[in-house]
């Protein structure tokens, strides 16, 4: 059998230590990387810290994620959570339990996708934990950043507008694909279409990358905050609907949100609308799109905009901040009316792995 085949139960811990050392960098502002008790690290006056898991059964399976495409999404969610700041990830630990007989060439895998989204953001692994289980895989990881102007979940106000960027629902989408059989390679190349057919390869395709290789506006946030045009932010990790209430509960605000104004993927609509649905709702509750959702003043708008149009990221103006007890209306065609979150909740009942009912 090969190094790379071999199960790192029978490899041991201390030949996988030296074998993950061989191959990660050292990076800028790296006084001590992998291979002591601790990493030394060079860091801003104001650091930013964040720390995101992804637990098998709960947020992936092995016949779901290819490996290399996991461990791009493991360090994407953390770096989201630094940028959704205005900040700029610079060092991340990685740290993992893994079953005995998951196999060398399964962590080099895993690694390959955390390199790369760490040399595509300029993130240095720095070090981290290995542990043995006889339980799920868990690929937990913390980040380190820093920043010089915050954007946070506090400062939204009455009047401002609510937008969000990118489009929504292609993840939830996604999701439900995989249940369906639909499957990417480790290259994100489809490669199953599972109810469907071959017709509908590249929507399905659009979906899947969401879910399993989702790329967050990283650089925007950061200048938006230097130019100080945003009034509060948060990252769309659990949903909109939920999201948005965690920032007016921050914000001590309530806000409307405009139905027919959201950007709801238009992958995930035709492939919702071939079935019999309206994608509205998986863009309402769906999650794990990793966006940005921002409180913006309506003078900003215009900037905002010219902002986003340098990286061709698109904006949506889906509502307003309202002065009241935190709360969420929706705005259809009958008026405003009540609304009720329906995100993610890691313990509440659920329909299965990720998914939130649907209106």
């Amino acid at each position: 059998m090969s190094e790379a085949g071999k199960p790192i139960g029978e490899l041991g811990e201390r030949a996988l230590l030296r074998h993950l050392r061989s191959r990660i960098p050292a990076g800028e502002g790296v006084v001590l990387g992998v291979g002591d008790d601790a990493a030394a690290v060079m860091t801003g006056p104001l650091t930013l810290l964040t720390s995101d898991v992804l637990v098998e059964h709960t947020h992936f399976k092995l016949e779901w994620a290819p490996p290399r495409l996991l461990g791009r999404k493991a360090l994407s969610i953390n770096i989201s959570d630094v940028a959704a700041m205005g900040g700029i990830a610079r060092q991340a630990l990685v740290c993992l339990c893994l079953r005995p007989e998951i196999t060398l060439d399964f962590v080099d895998a895993l690694y390959d996708g955390l390199l790369e989204r760490a040399a595509e953001t300029g993130v240095s692994i720095v070090g981290g934990n290995l542990a043995s289980t006889n339980g799920p895989i868990v690929v937990d990881i913390t980040v380190l950043g820093h920043g010089d102007h915050l954007l946070t979940r506090t400062g939204a106000s009455p009047g401002d507008r609510i937008v969000v960027t990118g489009q929504l629902g292609a993840a939830a989408t996604g999701l439900r694909l995989l249940s369906e059989g639909a499957r990417l390679d480790s290259d994100g190349t489809l490669v199953a279409t599972g109810l469907w057919t071959e017709s509908s390869r590249q929507p399905i395709e659009h979906c899947l990358r969401a879910q399993l290789d989702p790329a967050p506006p990283w650089a925007l946030a950061r200048l938006l905050a230097e130019r100080q045009l945003v009034h509060a932010a948060m990252d769309l990790s659990d949903g909109l609907s939920g999201d948005l209430l965690t920032l007016c509960e921050a914000s001590e605000v309530a806000a409307a949100i405009d139905l027919a104004a959201l950007p709801v993927d238009p992958h995930a609509a035709s492939l919702t609308r071939a079935r019999g649905g309206d994608a509205l709702g998986l863009a309402l509750h769906g999650g794990e799109d990793y966006q940005l959702l921002l409180a913006v003043a309506p003078d900003a708008l215009a900037e905002v905009s010219e902002a986003a149009a340098m990286w061709e990221i698109p904006l949506a103006d889906v509502g307003e901040i309202m002065a009241g007890a935190p709360a969420l209306a929706q705005r259809g065609s009958d008026g405003l009316r009540p609304l009720n979150p329906r995100s993610h909740d890691h313990f509440a009942p659920s329909l299965g792995m990720g998914m939130t009912p649907q209106p």
